[in-house]
């Protein structure tokens, strides 16, 4: 089996990627190029793939390929359709990040409460000396028990996080799909759920019914100016309008991992938000503890080593 990994610098260094337990002829490329991806894959069996984008003309160029084994969970960079066509298998990581996500949306939710990078940065500058006292209140803290936690998105990632904000006081609510009633009462309706919370929490998929799910009119209906995380995709959130909802108040504050472009350039709405103190931007690392990589390098290989036993697991589509 050849197998060809081509963007394992999506790992970090210290990741352990066992050998698989089968005859293999395994080629690590640390990055892959748009140019480079049909090449590479043209002679696998196996090809191992987190974000490099595998198109229908690359996989109809490679005769051979039985199965590609993405080593994330979101599968958009793969022409799922494409290789359906061909009996390609294509399996993904699931259920790894159920600590990592949930424990980095915190972070940002308590960094942002309790006004962390304000007052770090206030520090550095000299404020404290200023004061000339014990303590000083240039910025907001507040408590996180006996607010409402609002979480949209129900899988996992979502109720993992309800149980910390459970944990520590918090009402929580799940919304229900945006523009769906009757969903029973389990779920709080989209909109009320954006009218109460004090916290927003994002822990669902991008797809065409959520992309830009939260724009202006949606910051509109926040009455009590919250918190807005994104853990989980770019394109969530209208990303144009998140400094115009932080200008009005509308929002107290917004921390996020993920953007529309990653890398965003330095002219992108979240780059330019990124000095205000109300607001965090974190590089996609939500995911990226060393525990989880390695539960997710893991799981990787053993998802190779099950499609070549017969028994394929974590198929999309299946």
């Amino acid at each position: 089996m050849k197998i060809r990994f081509l963007d394992r610098a999506t790992l970090c260094p210290q990741t352990v990627l066992r050998e698989p337990a089968f005859a293999h002829e395994l080629a690590v490329y640390d990055r892959t190029g748009p140019a480079e991806v049909a090449a590479r894959m043209a002679d696998a069996d196996i090809v191992i793939v987190n974000k490099v984008r595998m198109d229908r003309a690359a996989i109809e160029a490679a005769p051979n390929l039985k199965m590609v084994a993405v080593a994330a969970t979101g599968t958009d960079n793969v022409d799922i359709a494409a290789c359906r066509e061909r009996g390609i298998v294509v399996s993904n990581i699931r259920n790894y990040a159920v600590n990592t996500v949930p424990e980095h949306t915190f972070a940002l939710i308590f960094a942002l409460r309790r006004s962390i990078c304000a007052y770090r940065d206030a520090v550095k500058a000299g404020r404290w000396i200023e004061a000339d006292q014990f303590c000083f209140f240039d910025h907001p803290i507040r408590d996180l028990a006996g607010s409402t936690l609002g979480v949209i998105g129900d899988g996992v990632l979502g109720q993992a996080t309800a149980a910390m904000g459970r944990a520590l006081g918090m009402r929580v609510l799940f919304a229900g799909f945006k523009g769906v009633t009757g969903q029973g009462s389990l779920y709080t309706p989209f909109e009320q759920t954006l009218a109460e919370s004090d916290v927003l929490t994002l822990h669902c998929p991008l797809m065409p019914a959520t992309r830009n799910m939260i724009g202006a009119p949606e910051f509109a209906l926040m009455k009590k100016k919250p918190l807005l995380i994104n853990t989980a995709r770019g394109g969530l959130v209208d990303e144009s309008a998140i400094g115009a909802a932080l200008d009005a108040g509308q929002i107290s504050g917004a921390a996020f991992d993920v953007v529309s472009v990653e890398p965003p350039p330095m002219d992108h709405p979240l780059m330019l938000l990124a000095s205000r103190p109300n607001f965090i931007l974190t590089p996609h690392v939500a995911w990226a503890s060393e525990e989880a990589i390695q539960t997710l390098a893991d799981q990787l290989v053993d998802n190779i080593e099950a499609f070549v036993r017969g028994e394929p697991r974590n198929v999309m589509g299946a």
